[in-house]
């Protein structure tokens, strides 16, 4: 019994340590290059240093961490091969996504729809971009699950999660919320008339936004990108 406390609580210690850095990191308070220390951490949450090790672990294999033997661990800088590989695994998906959801959706997603798009709507008249993530996170969602492919959304999620700092970066810089709003407008409109084609030509159009925030991106801040890749 005892053992399985201490099981747990070590799990919350992990998980604790998981969402406080992958937030910094997602939200560039931590920005590619940045170092982390396991210890200062450690001390940070007043545990000890294994629960921030295997922090540093999850975050590796998402991507988000570069971890080197002997060397100081960092926040790890784009890949432009990662990049691609992520956002050509999400658009084969949401083009699937999108198709289905044209094909099931009733008056009751309808609704779900437009209420989705009225928060987005708020948030845009107020300037409140930190609020537009999970707004942007919940939409995508949604549109799984009208689909009848709410799985799907882990697939895009996880590849999401991995470019999040550059579309954190896009708003920061260019203010596109209304853009990204006004896309979503327009495949939500296309899957409650049942337009699967229009529905997915305006997702590849959501999806290419990123394109010119990359371009800038690597033009005003390159040591943010790895230098050379295989």
């Amino acid at each position: 019994m005892a053992e399985s406390t201490l099981l747990s609580e070590r799990r919350t210690a992990v998980d604790d340590v998981f969402d406080y850095l992958r937030d910094q990191i997602a939200t560039l308070r931590l920005k590619p290059g940045d170092r982390i220390s396991e210890a200062e951490i450690a001390a940070q949450f007043g545990i000890s240093r294994q629960p921030v090790r295997d922090a540093f672990s999850r975050l590796a294999n998402q991507d988000l961490l570069l971890i080197r033997p002997q060397r100081a661990t960092e926040v790890r800088r784009f890949s432009m091969r990662n990049i691609e590989k992520s956002r050509f695994i999400r658009a084969a998906v949401e083009k699937e996504v999108l198709r289905r959801a044209a094909a099931h959706c009733d008056p009751a997603s309808a609704a779900r729809l437009h209420d989705a798009l009225a928060q987005q709507e708020e948030v845009v008249a107020k300037g409140d971009f930190d609020a537009f993530g999970p707004l942007d996170y919940a939409f995508h969602k949604l549109l799984c699950e009208i689909a009848q492919t709410d799985y799907a959304f882990e697939v895009i999620l996880e590849e999401k999660a991995k470019i999040d700092r550059l579309c954190m970066l896009g708003l920061e810089k260019e203010h596109r919320l209304p853009d990204l709003v006004a896309d979503h407008q327009a495949i939500a409109k296309a899957v409650i008339a049942h337009d699967a084609d229009a529905a997915v030509s305006a997702g590849v159009i959501h999806l290419s936004r990123l394109d010119e925030t990359i371009e800038r991106i690597k033009a005003s801040n390159a040591n943010y990108f790895v230098q050379s890749e295989q």
